[in-house]
């Protein structure tokens, strides 16, 4: 369920995104504004969001499930040590809780525009939080069927058949919740700090957006539906893209070398 509704997200805010682009009026490179957006920096970055997408549908659609012979098969002693814990768990419980961090992640960006010094700049957060969320989903959900690692479930006997023998059994790496959830919570406060460098609740937030991916990942392997390994590198992956879109336009706004802006 959530891997369809991703595929939609992914190509809805790449649309959004050159949408925005295209249609907005003017981009005000003054008045303390951090960000400044180019063709230079747009086009790739959507470019590539949008090429991942396709790439990892054009490769779920070869992906064949796990049949009985197949899982049999499996024996959590072939899993590394490192990660063998997690072939023990199985939580639904554990799974509803991540969902739940998950979305209220996605929702944290948007939660920034009740600031009025961020609400101005309301189109260029649209196109930071579009390609943020879109290349994210996109490179995990590459990467998933690519590797198709079996997910730490598959190897427990006491879950029933029916889980396993889903084609999303076979995504185990790396973690899309943690990864998107890092990636949404570390553009936020990396937002929220371009704007108001010097308020109180910068450190606050810094501290929110490390938890709360931090702690979606343990739930995820709680879960039974992540490894360690699988958690540690969405988390560090999601962290990266959501610390280093805004972070480029930043430097496109400070760099003294001549950009062709995005003329509305």
């Amino acid at each position: 369920m959530w891997q369809a509704i991703n595929n939609l997200l992914v190509f809805g805010l790449f649309t959004l995104s050159l949408n925005v682009t295209l249609n907005a009026q003017k981009i005000d490179s003054c008045g303390g504004n951090p960000y400044r957006l180019s063709w230079s920096m747009e086009l790739p970055l959507s470019l590539a969001a949008l090429s991942t997408g396709i790439s990892y549908l054009v490769l779920d659609a070869q992906t064949p499930i796990l049949n009985q012979d197949q899982l049999q098969q499996f024996d959590r002693t072939q899993v590394a040590f490192f990660d063998r814990s997690a072939t023990y768990h199985w939580s639904p419980s554990a799974a509803l809780a991540s969902d739940l961090l998950l979305y209220t992640s996605c929702a944290v960006p948007l939660s920034l525009l009740a600031a009025p010094k961020i609400r101005k700049d309301y189109l260029k957060i649209t196109v930071l939080y579009a390609q943020t969320f879109a290349l994210t989903a996109g490179l995990t959900a590459l990467c998933k069927t690519l590797v198709k690692r079996p997910r730490p479930f598959v190897y427990n006997p006491s879950v029933p058949y029916s889980f396993k023998q889903e084609r999303s059994a076979r995504y185990a790496f790396f973690s899309g919740h943690t990864s998107m959830s890092a990636a949404l919570c570390f553009l936020s406060a990396s937002i929220f700090q371009d704007y108001h460098p010097r308020h109180k609740a910068v450190p606050w937030l810094w501290t929110a957006a490390a938890l709360v991916p931090a702690l979606t990942g343990v739930l995820r392997v709680q879960a039974g539906k992540h490894y360690w390994s699988d958690v540690i590198t969405g988390y560090l992956i999601g962290a990266g893209i959501g610390f280093c879109i805004p972070k480029l336009h930043k430097w496109l706004q400070k760099s003294n070398k001549k950009q062709l802006p995005v003329r509305f």
